[in-house]
């Protein structure tokens, strides 16, 4: 239980911050908000994946890794447009 808590972490961690090198400009964003963005997207991305009918037996699971940075993106202009955080492109 605590494992699946630390790795949803770390991915989501992970995730977040492939998103942010993604996207251009600086976004006003701290890590922990970075962190669970990238939880939430890891899980949509999971779910949009498996609707799919994607299925990964061996070695690492990039599709699902880049539909969850793409979806991460999206989350962090949605939530920046939310929050009046817009990015600054400098």
């Amino acid at each position: 239980m605590i494992g699946a808590i630390i790795g949803a972490i770390i991915g989501g961690l992970i995730i977040g911050v492939l998103a942010r090198m993604v996207l251009p400009g600086k976004q006003d964003l701290s890590i922990v908000m970075t962190i669970v963005i990238g939880i939430v997207s890891s899980f949509v991305a999971s779910l949009i994946v498996g609707l799919v009918g994607y299925n990964n037996n061996d070695g690492i699971a990039w599709i699902p890794l880049i539909v969850g940075v793409i979806v991460a993106c999206i989350a962090i202009v949605i939530y920046g447009n939310m929050t009046g955080k817009k990015q600054l492109n400098r």
